[in-house]
């Protein structure tokens, strides 16, 4: 079933759900006493002669005008970090890891369960790490700890409305993270996800963006129904590397698991760190995966260590470790020694 059949067969069900987030947008009809949406068709030729403009990007090349994504990760491995980081460099056009802003968005940062207290020191990081003090005029954010009631359940209505007016000049909406946002159903069940589907295809159509935030389940994938990627334009994973130690603080590996507008060099995986200068200032840097590997294998060759020790140390294949050790000693035979 595509998505917008899974979308009308919500609206189907939940006439009140079509009333409140396309009421004020469609003309409904009448069919055995339920609302419907209006469709409207046009033919190939029609189609072909509309002068419709090309897809712009906040955040390219992963994230587009319209784009729908997900970040998900196990805990503790920064996906909120990484989502910060997103919604600082669209908020003030700046650049960001590998990526760029090519302009100030207006980005709307819904939290579901950080105490206020460590939103804003994160928040503070993200700010300084991406080198702007240009976020805070297009930057909104809207966390728990500043409502009398908490945030509502996104699967509801309800919950929707009451976010319906901070949506509205919001570019980018982040959600972080489904599990805290959306209580309604059993995240493993497939009609679970067709509420927040049906309306995340409705603020798609309004031209927003929808960064959805995630947890991992044990399997790495995103937990719960695999249907919501097939909504997503990229999926994003983060994963600690395989030498990860818990004194590294944020270090990951970036994997992109889908990515229906880009392909290539832009969709290779990176490694990504976020670490305090000596003035205690946070900064993000990445490093080629390829390239992350073989240094650390080749710090390790330069202390005497051999490939089955690289390969013990930092979790290499046999494959890996031979070829990085095969690598270090032809740059070293490369190496002339200085005349005394």
């Amino acid at each position: 079933m595509s998505e917008a059949q899974d979308a009308s067969a919500y609206f189907q069900k939940h006439p009140e759900a079509a009333a409140s987030v396309l009421g004020a947008t469609t003309q409904p009809q009448q069919s055995a006493g339920v609302a419907q949406p209006t469709l409207r068709s046009v033919s190939a030729g029609e189609f072909l002669r509309m002068d419709i403009k090309p897809r712009e990007m906040l955040l390219n090349p992963v994230l587009p005008v319209q784009g729908l994504g997900m970040i998900h990760a196990k805990r503790g491995v920064g996906k909120t970090h990484l989502a910060l980081g997103i919604a600082v460099a669209v908020a003030s056009g700046k650049d960001f890891l590998r990526w760029k802003a090519p302009k100030p968005r207006k980005v709307l940062f819904v939290d579901g369960e950080l105490p206020a207290s460590v939103l804003q020191l994160w928040l503070a990081e993200a700010v300084a790490a991406v080198g702007s003090d240009e976020a805070s005029g297009n930057l909104t954010l809207i966390t728990p700890d500043m409502q009398e009631f908490g945030i509502p359940d996104l699967a509801t209505v309800g919950g929707q409305s009451a976010l319906l007016e901070h949506t509205q000049s919001a570019d980018l909406i982040i959600l972080d993270n489904l599990s805290a946002l959306v209580r309604a159903g059993n995240e493993n069940e497939a009609e679970s996800w067709l509420p927040l589907q049906a309306w995340a295809l409705d603020l798609r159509r309004r031209g927003k963006s929808l960064l959805f935030v995630h947890h991992s389940g044990r399997s790495g994938n995103p937990r719960g129904t695999s249907k919501r990627e097939d909504l997503l334009d990229t999926v994003i994973a983060l994963r600690h590397p395989p030498s990860y130690r818990a004194n590294d603080g944020l270090r990951a590996e970036l994997h992109f698991e889908k990515t229906r507008h880009f392909h290539g060099k832009d969709a290779e995986p990176f490694e990504l760190e976020l670490r305090a200068d000596t003035n205690g200032v946070c900064q993000w840097l990445t490093r080629d995966l390829e390239a992350s590997g073989y240094e650390k294998a080749a710090a390790l060759f330069a202390e005497g260590c051999d490939a089955l020790a690289a390969m013990e140390e930092l979790g290499l294949s046999r494959a890996t470790a031979f070829r990085y050790q095969k690598r270090y000693r032809e740059s070293q035979s490369h190496v002339s020694t200085p005349r005394v």
